[in-house]
C-alpha cells in the first residue's frame, strides 16, 4: 500500500460544470471519491482503446492473409480472355 500511495501524481484538468456534477453524483452512488472514479474511468477507457487496437490489427492481419490465400483462386476462377 505504501508504494501505491507514493506512486500517484496530482494533476489538474478542466471539465465542463455539468460533467463535474455528473462525476460527483456517480462517485457518490458508487461510494468512491472523485479521484477514484476518474482513475477507474480512465483505466476502463484505456483498456477499451487497447482492445480496439488489437481488434483493428487482427482484422488487418486476417484481411491481408485472406487476400494472399485467395489470390490464387482469383486467377483460376477468372473468365478466360476471348
Amino acid at each position: 500500500m505504501w508504494n501505491k500511495i507514493h506512486s500517484v501524481e496530482t494533476i489538474q484538468i478542466v471539465i465542463e460544470k455539468d460533467l463535474l456534477q455528473a462525476t460527483d453524483r456517480a462517485a457518490r452512488q458508487r461510494r468512491l471519491n472523485r479521484s477514484a472514479l476518474v482513475r477507474e474511468a480512465l483505466r476502463a477507457h484505456l483498456r477499451r482503446l487497447a482492445t480496439e487496437d488489437r481488434e483493428r490489427r487482427d482484422r488487418a492481419g486476417y484481411t491481408d492473409a485472406a487476400d494472399e490465400e485467395f489470390a490464387v483462386w482469383d486467377r483460376v476462377a477468372a473468365w478466360p480472355d476471348e
